[in-house]
């Protein structure tokens, strides 16, 4: 028996601490939970395990999770010497000859990477199915989807491949592999995590990264050991008051909290789905909290969606450009999927004024949607409007190659609002269907607030705990 896979990150650095295990024990028995897992999830697709057991032999750095095994997702996170894919076959042959910010404080935690997670290409989608490496599997029901981006760092965690894994998120990224894999996903505020050197203003500010992870106090102590700018940072976050570490388990007080079930796109939800949000909502009432049910509606909103894709695309054409620069030669449709190549193309066509103006719409949402908190102190609705869906549910036929779009924001109408206004937001996985499926709830905090959320995440997760569930596919 694996004596570590029910141990969380903070409780095997504790192990190292105390000297009761080395890290070279948890990273060859993390190696062996991914060979023995991984060919039925196809969750890693990329693994350096000889590097990772010299790294372990030390020395390592002092840190929150000294000895810790970790998995990067395969995308924004530069590793020097090690793939960066991006999920593309563009970008297969692409090693950055750097370490980005991110990574460099993980490291400095103590951290030890045993590969790259599978992601969609460029993360596109909210399911991870991607020409290059092929579909990564749910550990639920391996004929479901684990989400995306970051499904293979959802679908890692919740098998026990690992006790967390890097994740990112432009549009829900986190926090859908988070609900459709029975995991905490938190997305931080943005400007929380580095970005440098080499991601900016690609998606207009939409991006954060951070990690999925078991239990609450994994998610605190990660962010403690990351957040704060680089160097010369264009954005900042609020500073936190304290280590977020130390709201685990502080009392939230009564908090007023919004209940939104409408979406802008008007997609229909799930009764799974709005069976969880009921029951979060009366959980909440039951630890004393006010939960008042409002239309979470911002003027305007109507039209959000196609601003929003305009820079999303605008942010294709430059990630692929971007590529193209570095590799000496234009991308072709022949080096990326079809879905990317229409999105790079509406990219091309949209011009420079719509997508300054489709900017400053989304900074208008943003500076109406900061009101919302006015009288609420977080906002509860879906992750998702349905649990994991099948593989194969996102293909597009040939003559319409955008239409995984449309099937996407159907699937996740909940999420971007938190990315276009920056703010802090968590799928809890609080609720499984009678299929035996999870399916998380969402709240969104104000900017700068994670404190408020990881109180009340941990507070939820005391009173209705969730790391003792175990998928079908788990080490």
């Amino acid at each position: 028996m694996d004596p570590f896979v029910s141990l969380d990150a903070t409780a095997q650095a504790e192990l190292v601490r105390r000297r009761e295990v080395t890290p070279l024990e948890l990273v060859d028995a993390a190696i062996a939970r991914i060979e023995r897992c991984n060919p039925k999830l196809n969750a890693v697709v990329q693994t350096q395990f000889d590097t990772a057991r010299e790294r372990a032999r030390g020395p390592l750095p002092e840190g929150p999770f000294t000895g810790v095994p970790f998995l990067l997702k395969d995308l924004i996170a530069a590793q020097r010497g090690q793939p960066l894919t991006g999920g593309s076959r563009f970008m297969k042959d692409f090693v950055p000859d750097h370490d980005s910010e991110l990574v460099k404080r993980h490291l400095r935690a103590g951290l030890v990477v045993l590969g790259k997670t599978n992601t969609p290409e460029l993360g596109l989608l909210p399911t991870t199915e991607g020409a290059l490496f092929g579909p990564c599997r749910n550990p639920w029901d391996v004929a479901r989807s684990a989400g995306g981006s970051s499904g293979g760092a959802a679908a890692a965690v919740a098998s026990g491949m690992v006790p967390f894994a890097h994740a990112s998120d432009g549009g829900g990224s986190i926090r859908i592999p988070a609900s459709n894999c029975g995991l905490f996903g938190l997305k931080p505020t943005r400007g929380r995590n580095p970005t440098g050197p080499d991601l900016g203003d690609a998606y207009h500010w939409m991006m954060a990264e951070h990690a999925v992870t078991r239990t609450v106090r994994d998610s605190a102590a990660l962010l403690d050991a990351t957040e704060g700018p680089d160097l010369g940072a264009p954005s900042l976050a609020p500073p936190r008051n304290r280590p977020f570490l130390m709201e685990v388990g502080a009392p939230p007080g009564r908090l007023r909290i919004g209940l939104s079930l409408r979406n802008a796109v008007g997609a229909p939800v799930h009764p799974e789905c709005l069976a969880a949000v009921v029951a979060a909502a009366r959980r909440l009432e039951g630890l004393g909290h006010s939960v008042i049910e409002a239309t979470l509606q911002v003027p305007g909103e109507e039209e959000l969606g196609q601003h929003f894709m305009t820079t999303w695309a605008a942010g294709v054409v430059y990630g692929l450009d971007a590529m193209a620069r570095r590799q000496g030669r234009a991308v072709e449709p022949s080096d990326v999927e079809p879905f990317t190549w229409a999105l790079y193309r509406y990219g091309l066509s949209q011009g420079l004024a719509a997508y300054l103006q489709a900017g400053a719409e989304l900074q208008r949402f943003s500076r109406a949607f900061a009101h919302r908190f006015d009288e609420v102190d977080a906002w509860l609705l879906p992750t998702v409007t349905e649990p994991a869906p099948l593989l194969g549910s996102f293909e597009a036929p040939a003559d319409e190659p955008l239409q995984p779009l449309f099937r996407a924001a159907a699937f996740t109408p909940y999420c971007p609002m938190a990315n276009i206004a920056g703010n802090p937001a968590m799928s809890v996985p609080l609720h499984w269907s009678p299929e035996g499926l999870p399916v998380g709830v969402q709240f969104i905090g104000r900017s700068g607030d994670e404190a408020t959320l990881f109180r009340l995440a941990a507070q939820l997760e005391a009173a209705h705990p969730w790391t003792h569930r175990r998928p079908a596919v788990s080490a």
